[in-house]
């Protein structure tokens, strides 16, 4: 089954407190993927205003991350929840680590980027970055849209992305490696680049631990620690 609707409880109040929880992290992870977005935009034309903007915002995720936590713990000192509602709970508190995560990440790339302007690098030091960066900030949103449908087809499916992610890390690596090779007094000015590819990628496996985070969630099942096809397997046999 592709996606599953909240359970309904004797308790209209819980339910409330549950959407309430839900709604918090969509906005959080919204927020997180408009400063990602923010970050490329300001690294593809160079625009040290956003990237400074960015750089100092990382504070309002926090602060949701902080707010939804409380809420969670509430939740569990307070209310005797059945097996789902755990669930539910216990992958919000995952997932907001993972979002709070790509927030330090991003707003690492923010101050590399106000690096990289200042010392007026080459535009094609980054292009594998940008490519790189837009391909993890769909996956983002692609995670958080499954987590709002509670779809866990669509979470295996984006999670299968993150080996392609590692590809381009690769071949982000490869050119930056043949930049310093080539002129090694673009050591420096390159190694930010190679900071931000990292970042990037770290922001992709963020991405896919939210997917195993919405399995979890709606099918029950931890795909952690196996591969993604055992996991397919899985789901598939549990059908």
């Amino acid at each position: 089954m592709a996606s599953t609707p909240l359970a309904a409880h004797i308790s209209q109040q819980f339910d409330k407190e549950l959407e309430d929880i839900r709604s918090k992290v969509l906005a959080m992870g919204g927020l997180v993927e408009s400063h990602l977005a923010q970050v490329l935009d300001a690294l593809g034309h160079g625009n040290a205003a956003i990237a400074e903007s960015v750089a100092h915002a990382d504070y309002k995720v926090n602060a949701f991350e902080v707010q939804i936590d409380e809420e969670c713990t509430e939740i569990l000192a307070r209310r005797n929840a059945v097996a789902r509602d755990l669930r539910l709970v216990l992958a919000v508190t995952k997932i907001i680590t993972d979002l709070e995560r790509v927030g330090d990440e991003t707003e690492k790339i923010a101050r590399m980027v106000l690096n990289l302007i200042e010392n007026e690098n080459p535009k094609s030091y980054y292009i594998g970055v940008l490519a790189m960066g837009h391909h993890v900030r769909r996956m983002l949103h692609d995670a958080l849209d499954a987590f709002a449908r509670m779809d866990s087809d669509a979470a295996l499916t984006i999670a299968k992305e993150d080996p392609e992610v590692d590809r381009e890390q690769d071949a982000a690596m490869r050119a930056l490696i043949t930049y310093m090779m080539e002129d090694p007094r673009s050591i420096s000015r390159v190694l930010g680049v190679v900071l931000a590819v990292r970042a990037m990628e770290r922001i992709g496996d963020h991405a896919r631990n939210i997917c195993e985070d919405v399995i979890y969630l709606v099918r029950g099942k931890d795909i952690r620690h196996i591969s993604l096809e055992d996991a397919e397997r899985a789901l598939r046999a549990a059908e």
